[in-house]
């Protein structure tokens, strides 16, 4: 769909306004005793609209405000924010930030992060795609996904769409003289449908999520994807409890791989909370297996030239050849593990699960349903059943049962379970089928073995 892109003044304007106001604050940071200080400034804008059964639920208008200021005097630490950035408040919101810094403990890891690994590049990444939408026009686009999702025959009713357009500037500086500026869109469609008849109900629901408005499936791909999802689950069964190979679709796929992250990330491991303590170095998926962070790729997600702390991104493999490459780490967690920051603060950035197989095969969805031969797909997850400090994993699940690798019929109501260390090890392939909505990039995970528990 076209749209046409807003003037980029104002969010120049606004960007400069932060980063003049976070370098001011941070001189006076410095005045007041402060050994170094670090600033994290943004302004969000957005438009967000919700329709249901053709008829407008909620229509909400965005204009947030943040400044976050952390000083530190020695290895003490204090914090403080606010929402408005008037010099009065901006001074009393650095007189809390030094007096909490006062009387807090000493932390040997404290500070900022290193002044060398500061970023030096800002490559353009493609982020900025304003969507010049306005309320009317987000009402009837609301409209239309729905309209094309009720068109479709068993289909009783609607959850409602939503159209969501958002805009973000960020700036992060710090006493190193380090000031890092982004901008960036990032806009969504969703609908939720309802199925229903005399032998039950049935709910599904799809989005998209992209930079730029331009990438959007249509309003009627997207209506007709939901109500096939809905009526796909109609008639659906309980299993009788039994193990078999599971088959993740992309999105449940990406949770896999979340689980992973936070397993391998800083503030579990110096905790000592996490299955994968000491893993570094060690096999934990199958020796084909590659995943790599590439935080640079255009348009992405999770893209950024530097994380939380101002400390360069870089491309870098987490697994590699089935080994856990290195953890995931920002400079506090860093030097508890005695370790050097991955420039990971603040989270991970665009990391890509490269599809493959043990026979070299890449296979998308339909041949990883022909992988899989006889098992379960699994579609929806349910429940927080993961303990990250054992590896134990059991969740409700619903999705479809799978013979001779075609769909047979919807499932529900039932639970999956197996160890993490052991579904990590036991993956068979990963497929080619995307899900490009989020910084996790994957396709569909087959795993060999898991408890399915039923009836």
């Amino acid at each position: 769909m076209s749209v046409t892109p807003l003037s980029s003044d104002r969010t120049q304007q606004d960007l400069d306004r932060l980063a003049n106001l976070a370098e001011d604050v941070i001189r006076r940071a410095r005045a007041a005793g402060a050994s170094q200080a670090e600033v994290a400034a943004s302004i969000d804008t957005g438009l967000s609209v919700n329709v249901r059964l053709g008829e407008v639920e909620t229509v909400e208008h965005t204009r947030d405000r943040g400044f976050g200021l952390t000083v530190y005097f020695g290895q003490r630490k204090g914090s403080a924010s606010t929402a408005d950035l008037n010099p009065d408040s901006l001074q009393a919101t650095l007189d809390q930030a030094c007096a909490i810094a006062r009387f807090t403990e000493e932390d040997p890891a404290a500070g900022l992060a290193d002044a060398s690994r500061m970023a030096t590049v800002f490559p353009d990444l493609d982020l900025w795609h304003p969507w010049a939408i306005d309320t009317a026009q987000a009402i009837a686009l609301g409209q239309q996904i729905e309209d094309a999702g009720r068109a479709h025959a068993g289909i009783s009713n609607s959850d409602g769409a939503s159209v969501q357009m958002g805009e973000g500037l960020s700036v992060y500086a710090n006493s190193h003289g380090f000031v890092g500026r982004e901008r960036g869109t990032r806009h969504s469609l969703s609908l939720s449908l309802i199925a229903g008849d005399d032998d039950g109900m049935q709910r599904d629901y799809w989005y998209d999520s992209v930079r730029s408005a331009d990438d959007f499936i249509s309003a009627k791909t997207l209506g007709d994807k939901v109500a096939q999802r809905t009526l796909a689950r109609m008639g659906a069964r309980q299993l009788t409890t039994r193990q078999s190979p599971v088959l993740f679709a992309p999105e449940i796929a990406r949770g896999l791989i979340g689980h992973l992250i936070g397993a391998v990330s800083g503030g579990a491991l110096y905790r000592r909370a996490s299955f994968l303590l000491d893993h570094a170095g060690k096999a934990v998926m199958p020796a084909w297996m590659q995943i790599v962070e590439r935080p640079l790729l255009q348009r992405g997600q999770g893209s950024g030239a530097f994380d939380a702390e101002g400390v360069a991104t870089r491309d870098s493999a987490l697994i590699e050849d089935g080994v856990l490459a290195r953890y995931v780490l920002g400079s506090y967690s860093a030097r508890k593990l005695g370790l050097q920051s991955t420039g990971n603060a603040g989270g991970i950035h665009n990391l890509i699960v490269e599809a493959g197989a043990a026979d070299q095969g890449r296979d998308d969805f339909a041949g990883m349903l022909r992988r899989l031969g006889t098992g379960l797909l699994v579609t929806e997850v349910m429940g927080q059943g993961v303990n990250t400090i054992t590896g134990d994993y059991s969740r409700g699940a619903a999705g479809f049962w799978v013979e001779n690798g075609q769909i047979a019929y919807p499932v529900e109501e039932i639970t999956i379970a197996a160890n993490l260390r052991d579904m990590y090890a036991g993956i068979q392939a990963v497929g080619t089928d995307v899900d490009p909505r989020s910084h996790l990039l994957t396709g569909s995970i087959l795993v060999d073995r898991m408890t399915i528990a039923g009836e």
